[in-house]
């Protein structure tokens, strides 16, 4: 039988917690190992315990997300950890997206966004949730645009595919749209990230965002 992938869930509101124990548990190849109350109960449980992905509130008392964020990706590089928001809070969200989450989930979003998420990180793709890109993003649009652009570098399929990379779609979803094999998506966002100089898919569309890749992508 496949090993399931082991889930541990960090919020500081018991009925988030709950909610999303039930969600995970409804899975047949997830299980949660672990329900943290706040960041110090995640740091004392990774001393003795495993995990593959952990659902972490950004908001928590005692050592908030961003800190525990922090001392996962430089002590558990390999543990994948969502980050759990709402809508108000996106100026913290920045801040995790710095340090380099793998993936990002409204508090309220459809259990199978939730269920999604976990299984995209495991397999090590980064995840956002769609209706947090128009959220995250909205206040982005509105920039100067600019005689050059950093999109010169970049071919007519790369500016596609990181167009769409904007819009919150994933490699197969965006695939699906350009008539293109996952793998080659893939292929192109890895030369997309070097040219742009960022270190994943989220960075990627944000830089996108700022600097306009709708009216790029639309000018031809």
């Amino acid at each position: 039988m496949k090993e399931k992938i082991k889930v541990l869930i960090a919020d500081d509101h018991e009925l988030i917690r709950q909610g999303l124990e039930r969600i995970v548990s409804f899975e047949e190849d997830l299980t949660v190992v672990f329900e943290a109350k706040d960041g110090e109960e995640v740091i004392a449980f990774l001393k003795k315990e495993v995990t593959d992905v952990l659902l972490l509130d950004i908001n928590m008392p005692k050592m908030d997300g961003i800190e525990v964020l922090k001392r996962i990706k430089k002590e558990h590089s390999d543990i994948k950890v969502i980050m759990l928001t709402v809508e108000s809070d996106k100026q913290t969200l920045y801040s995790a997206i710095d340090v380099g989450a793998d993936g990002y989930i409204l508090k309220d979003s459809a259990a199978e966004e939730i269920v999604d998420a976990i299984k995209t990180v495991y397999r090590g793709e980064k995840y956002i949730d769609k209706s947090l890109v128009s959220l995250i993003f909205k206040d982005i649009k509105n920039k100067e645009n600019k005689k050059s652009s950093i999109f010169d570098t970049l071919s007519k399929r790369e500016v596609e595919v990181l167009y769409y990379m904007s819009k919150g779609l994933s490699n197969k979803e965006i695939g699906d749209v350009l008539y293109l094999s996952e793998k080659t998506v893939k292929n192109y966002a890895t030369n997309i990230f070097l040219k742009l100089n960022v270190h994943d898919r989220v960075q990627a569309a944000i830089l996108a965002l700022q600097n306009d890749i709708e009216d790029y992508y639309k000018k031809d």
